[in-house]
């Protein structure tokens, strides 16, 4: 029997989708949605910044969906460390006002919590600590500081008259390590604690079905073909980020939690089933978009960062004697970022 060829084209698509669904949860956006927003971050990149990194497009591609793979349960020192830098589920921690700027503040504070909760005997008690909470913008700050000390290296190093070729190497590696950060940071089911199916009351009947979290980001970001060329148009001009990363990088994890809903009101009608969908496209497209922007961003104000002179803060951040430290983390918050103009 002989079919067209674009019936065979969408046979073949919903095979696909057909496939990765049932292959069960997946982990982040999936290999092609990471790598098209590093693609499309590097690609988009404006003529003054670290366009060096356009020749490091495949290492960055290939190296993606690297954190992923650190969750191995093969690895269990590795996935214990890397598990919750890769969601920052907000209901979790709506106690905590202002965020702190520490990482070790921050699970010093769910552990208070989680005490509080387990001797009142209330249930929220099991999931207050860091696995079912998350640490996803202190390993996005963590990596970018990276990044910041890596592109300093290339700049003394050109200086000199030195080789740059390990240096830039290891550019492109921190911008695909925290590229997969952002990457995950821009899908909404990394930034709530219905990740994986709705939790808690359900007026709206969502499905509670965990396969939701992959018939989004891996299932139909691969049906449809998602690619570099679909999110050029969509990214805007650059954004500076010229106030605190930090604060930058919580706003945005809050922007994309606003579509939460959206997802699960898709996927009540099959839309995630149904690559031709528009609407479930245009989410897509939005989100990965705004991850592509956002990474170029950050690696934009990474770059001017860099220009900066050094100028050592005293007393440093493990010292007594600043006034911010704490002698429960053993050191202060982070300062807030410098000004790069």
């Amino acid at each position: 029997m002989k079919i067209s060829s674009q019936r065979a084209r969408g046979l073949a698509t919903a095979i696909a989708v057909a496939l990765i669904v049932v292959a069960g949860p997946a982990l982040g956006w999936g290999h092609r949605g990471h790598a098209v927003i590093d693609r499309t971050a590097v690609e988009s990149l404006p003529s003054d910044g670290p366009v060096f990194l356009r020749n490091y497009l495949s290492l960055i591609e290939d190296s993606s969906t690297l954190p992923d793979d650190w969750r191995d349960d093969a690895t269990p020192f590795s996935k214990m460390e890397e598990d919750p830098n890769h969601g920052w589920f907000q209901e979790q921690f709506a106690f905590m006002h202002p965020i702190p700027r520490s990482r070790f503040e921050f699970i010093i504070a769910l552990d208070k919590e989680q005490q509080r909760l387990a001797a009142k005997h209330d249930p929220a008690a099991v999931k207050t600590n860091v696995r079912w909470t998350g640490t996803l913008p202190y390993a996005l700050v963590e990596v970018y500081g990276h990044l910041v000390t890596g592109f300093r290296s290339y700049r003394e190093r050109q200086a000199h008259g030195e080789s740059t070729a390990n240096i830039e190497t290891a550019c492109a590696m921190y911008v695909a390590w925290m590229g997969h950060y952002v990457g995950d940071g821009a899908q909404p089911l990394h930034v709530t604690i219905h990740h994986n199916g709705w939790e808690g009351p359900d007026p709206k009947d969502y499905t509670r079905d965990p396969k939701i979290h992959g018939r989004m980001e891996s299932g139909f970001v691969d049906g449809i073909g998602l690619s570099d060329k679909d999110l050029l148009p969509k990214v805007p001009a650059v954004n500076p980020l010229d106030g605190d990363v930090f604060d930058a990088v919580l706003a945005y994890l809050s922007k994309s939690g606003e579509s939460v809903e959206k997802v699960y009101q898709l996927d009540k009608r099959g839309a995630w089933l149904d690559p031709k969908d528009t609407e479930a496209r245009e989410l897509i497209y939005q989100r990965t978009a705004a991850g592509a922007a956002m990474l170029r961003d950050l690696v934009y104000r990474a770059w001017k960062e860099s220009a900066l002179p050094r100028v050592p803060h005293v007393p440093g951040p493990t010292d007594s004697a600043n006034p911010a430290y704490n002698p429960e983390t053993g050191s202060a918050p982070a300062d807030r970022s410098p000004k790069v103009g």
